[in-house]
């Protein structure tokens, strides 16, 4: 009898918990994704990102075409960049790439991953990461799509990653420089000039070394970089600079400021009158 009553529980109980399951995995109906697209880009357009980003998300799910799955998608990966959460929009935009690898707007996705990356960068004294992740993934793009219409602003941006590159090995080289230690310091000097020749900061970093050069009595070797330096920025006020280490007695001429034309400021006054 008592084992009769166990057994009566026991499919009681399992009656109830298959009858919870059931309601619990009960599937729901799918929302148009056309209106919660059209919800995400109403928000988009006035500037609300955040509720615009979970509109696509939303829309992607109930979208049964890959083409507009794929559009929300990136759409609320540009949504993530918008409000800067950076690490969610790449994290989206790496599974776009994975999951829609055909769709039309892959290109803008690579692109976007470049930005995201570069817009993280700060300036020289600070962590050199971002500069070297923005840099790889900029030359991944041009590598990858030459001809792509992104490859302009992207290719202005790298020559701006590589002065930010230069600047960061000056900044140390300084440093070394006023702690003299000058073996690590003559070493991101080199870098500069064997990798950031485009660079502005090309002339400090060759008159540097004609400097520390001369410091330590290795006069061949200053007397290497000053002729660099003069050979392609004669004109430049470094090749002054090193050229005065190498020669005491030489003065650099004070500059003197262009005389005003008096008749052109009258012109001027005139005209505003």
């Amino acid at each position: 009898m008592f084992q009769k009553i166990i057994l009566i529980l026991i499919l009681v109980f399992s009656a109830v918990s298959c009858s919870k399951n059931e309601t619990l995995y009960e599937p729901k109906d799918k929302i148009d994704g056309h209106k919660l697209y059209k919800d995400g880009l109403n928000s988009f357009m006035k500037g609300d990102y955040f509720y615009a980003e979970k509109k696509f998300s939303e829309a992607e799910l109930n979208f049964e075409n890959v083409d507009f799955a794929a559009k929300a998608a990136i759409m609320s990966s540009y949504s993530f960049y918008a409000i800067n959460f950076y690490d969610e929009a790449l994290f989206n935009l790496e599974r776009y790439i994975k999951k829609y690898s055909a769709d039309k707007n892959i290109v803008y996705a690579h692109y976007l991953i470049a930005i995201v990356h570069y817009e993280q960068i700060s300036d020289e004294k600070k962590d050199l990461k971002p500069l070297v992740d923005a840099n790889l993934k900029i030359d991944f793009f041009l590598n990858k799509y030459p001809g792509s219409e992104y490859a302009i602003d992207l290719k202005f941006k790298k020559d701006l990653i590589q002065n930010q590159l230069a600047a960061k090995e000056l900044f140390v080289a300084k440093f070394y420089i006023s702690t003299q230690k000058w073996v690590p310091a003559i070493n991101r000097l080199k870098i500069i000039v064997e990798e950031y020749q485009k660079t502005i900061f090309i002339e400090e970093a060759l008159h540097r070394l004609v400097e520390i050069h001369h410091y330590l009595g290795l006069e061949d070797e200053a007397k290497k970089y000053a002729t660099i330096l003069g050979y392609n920025y004669n004109t430049s006020e470094w090749f002054e600079q090193s050229y005065k280490v190498l020669n005491k007695k030489y003065k650099i001429p004070k500059k003197t400021e262009p005389k005003k034309d008096k008749s052109f400021f009258k012109k001027i006054l005139n005209k505003i009158k």
